[in-house]
């Protein structure tokens, strides 16, 4: 984690925290049609959570099962965001939230509060992909997601798998935050 003070960053190392990632089914960013969630206490992880969500608006873009492979008859029998969240909940109270590109990724839990009319609890979220430009600058040929985690001496295998992507996210943020 960077801290500015007196115009310096300085760092202190992150140990607790939740990182999440969302997959989107089509445009629309409420559309989660999954999460993974990892947690990490005293540097360690010590609890992770996947789940399918049936995705609002329902429908799925070409672009997105692409990405990510998944598709309606996989999500259609998966509960409602609330429903995912109530177990999310607990398990990251009091944590702040870490992703790669976090605006993606807070921007997709906001708008699935408002479509679900929830109160947002206004999550702190920090960036592993700022990081990783702040860290890394020009010594890497991207900062997209695997070549940072593999530059962090994490193999991700399973990338847009949204627990595979949380797991890197959270190795990253061990390293650089």
């Amino acid at each position: 984690m960077h801290i500015l003070w007196n115009n310096l960053y300085l760092c202190a190392e992150m140990t607790d925290f939740a990182a999440i990632d969302f997959e989107t089914a089509n445009e629309q960013p409420s559309s989660v049609c999954s999460v993974g969630v990892v947690v990490v206490r005293d540097g360690e992880i010590v609890d992770s959570f996947y789940s399918l969500i049936h995705p609002e608006p329902e429908y799925y873009q070409w672009f997105c099962k692409r990405v990510h492979g998944l598709c309606e008859e996989d999500t259609e029998d998966a509960p409602v965001f609330p429903l995912v969240w109530e177990k999310i909940m607990p398990m990251i109270e009091g944590l702040p939230l870490v992703a790669h590109n976090a605006r993606f990724d807070e921007g997709c839990l906001k708008a699935v509060f408002r479509v679900y009319r929830m109160d947002y609890p206004d999550y702190v979220f920090y960036d592993t992909l700022a990081a990783s430009r702040r860290h890394f600058g020009c010594r890497l040929p991207n900062h997209q997601l695997h070549t940072v985690a593999s530059a962090c001496g994490y193999d991700l295998t399973n990338h847009h798998h949204a627990l595979a992507d949380a797991e890197a996210c959270a190795h990253i943020a061990r390293r650089i935050l």
